[in-house]
């Protein structure tokens, strides 16, 4: 247990809380992790147990601990976004289970909204497609499905929160009903143009502006702990208080990462490759309309000045690798992949669309489906595994090519995190097919990071984001050193690019309608 000053960040995702501590050098000291329950009540419903997810982040933080607690001078959260939770205020109970953000019930509302002509006034204001997806529509399906709940909302007796809402109402014990800029510009309710609640959003969408949050900054002092040594002492039998700990960070999980990235700069742009993968681009204080579908949003700002993102994503990506080991088992684990694609020279012009479920920006195809093309009698399992770490890459690079052309930018690198991230195949292939450096760093948990590096700043124990590249900076070191940091170079020329885009463009149009 380190002995100096360091920031506890909690990062609150989908199935599971984190909880890690980072020194004063940006390491992380010490990690905790709990898992929690998903709910499925009917087809396309998903939810949380709002209370289960707080215990969860309990145990992942008491997970850090002996006997004793460090010198934690601050506190920062990262959430899956979206989720929506609904509270009484006085009691803090929920009055519904949390609908995840994957939740399709209210997807006939947004298409009624649609019909409506509402779309392009909603785009404008939020940056956002009108979608189930985001949160507005789901506080409105709780206020209307649980009984006297709108009258209580209309009263001012309820609470609405994005996740990070929930643990900062939890830590403060009460006391402290507020969220950041990026969190809140996932409702649908936000006007990312003014940085307030909208009022012809909330009456498009029935929200009573009595439920909403107050709206801060990212790096910003949300409130103080209040866990008095009786509470710990009587939950986990150990004497140790996080009373008095100032939460002074906060983001969605999304720009978390990128800012934990320290992609801060206007044209910096970071990958997490996970189940599918989320491509976040910082164009600074410029909002950029897309043309491809892709989502304006708010990136992490240090002040009350915006900074805003595009955001992209890819539907299917270690989900295709799981495919392989689940779907048609000719793979036991996703890291034997790594050493059966760097096996063979190429592919053999064997490529997969893991279309599963459509394809995304800028493709927008809900009706495409996955593929193999290209086979021969000479293709081998070897093909298909390369071709199928290739497409990620290959759609990644779709969705790059798709901010760059919105934002009318240019980029000399990607930066990479994510479990994906320790296959070095893919990672040399990602840096091949975009023709710029693929930099992964030495820690992949930069969601955590990005909500200890918001604490952090915010109460000094870091002077500014210069001082934390410093801790951060990567070095080329070997591909198989996973716990080193990396930059992956091209070793493709500019006519070898071209050709397989233009093959895989080939391979995509075959398998969309």
């Amino acid at each position: 247990m380190p002995n100096t000053a360091c920031i506890l960040a909690i990062d609150q995702g989908t199935t599971g809380t984190t909880a890690l501590l980072v020194d004063v050098q940006g390491n992380i000291v010490a990690r905790g992790y709990q898992e929690f329950t998903q709910y499925y009540p009917h087809p396309g419903w998903v939810e949380h147990d709002p209370e289960e997810i707080w215990n969860a982040t309990l145990q992942a933080i008491d997970a850090l601990f002996g006997e004793t607690v460090p010198n934690i001078i601050a506190l920062g959260i990262a959430n899956q976004r979206e989720t929506t939770l609904i509270w009484n205020r006085e009691t803090g109970k929920p009055i519904h289970p949390a609908i995840v953000w994957q939740c399709r019930r209210t997807t006939d509302r947004c298409n009624t909204l649609q019909t409506q002509g509402l779309s392009e006034e909603i785009k404008t204001k939020t940056g956002l497609v009108l979608d189930a997806y985001f949160s507005a529509t789901k506080i409105a399906w709780i206020l209307d499905n649980v009984n006297g709940a709108r009258e209580q909302a209309e009263r001012g007796e309820l609470a609405f929160g994005t996740v990070d809402s929930w643990l900062l109402w939890k830590l403060t014990d009460g006391a402290v009903h507020k969220t950041d800029y990026t969190n809140a510009s996932r409702t649908l309710l936000f006007n990312i143009n003014n940085l307030s609640w909208d009022d012809s959003l909330l009456e498009i969408f029935n929200v009573p502006k009595a439920i909403l949050p107050e709206v801060y900054p990212s790096a910003n002092n949300f409130g103080t702990a209040s866990f008095y040594r009786n509470f710990w002492l009587e939950t986990f039998g150990k004497n140790i208080s996080l009373d008095g700990i100032p939460i002074t960070g906060i983001a969605g999980d999304q720009q978390a990462a990128l800012f934990g990235q320290l992609c801060t700069e206007p044209g910096m742009v970071k990958n997490t490759y996970g189940t599918g993968c989320f491509l976040m681009l910082n164009t600074g204080a410029k909002k950029t309309a897309t043309e491809t579908g892709l989502l304006t949003t708010l990136a992490c700002s240090l002040d009350e000045n915006p900074v805003y993102a595009l955001e992209g994503s890819v539907f299917v990506a270690g989900a295709a690798v799981q495919w392989l080991r689940d779907g048609i088992q000719i793979i036991e684990n996703a890291a034997e992949t790594e050493k059966i694609a760097s096996s063979i020279p190429d592919s053999g012009d064997v490529f997969v669309v893991p279309a599963f479920t459509g394809l995304g920006a800028p493709y927008w195809d809900a009706e495409a489906r996955g593929a193999i093309l290209g086979l021969t009698r000479g293709s081998t399992r070897a093909e298909i595994i390369r071709a199928t770490l290739e497409s990620i890459a290959y759609q990644s690079a779709d969705v790059v090519t798709a901010m760059l052309t919105d934002a009318d930018m240019t980029i000399d690198r990607l930066r990479v995190d994510g479990g994906a991230t320790a296959n070095g195949f893919l990672m040399q292939f990602q840096a091949d097919i975009l023709g710029i450096d693929v930099e992964r760093p030495a820690q992949i948990e930069t969601t955590g990071l990005g909500a200890a590096y918001l604490a952090g700043i915010t109460t000094g124990m870091w002077n500014d984001i210069a001082e934390l590249e410093t801790y951060r900076s990567a070095q080329a070191t070997p591909a198989d050193e996973v716990s080193t940091a990396c930059v992956f170079s091209p070793q493709i020329d500019t006519n070898e690019r071209n050709q397989k885009l233009a093959q895989w463009k080939k391979a995509v149009k075959r398998v969309m309608g």
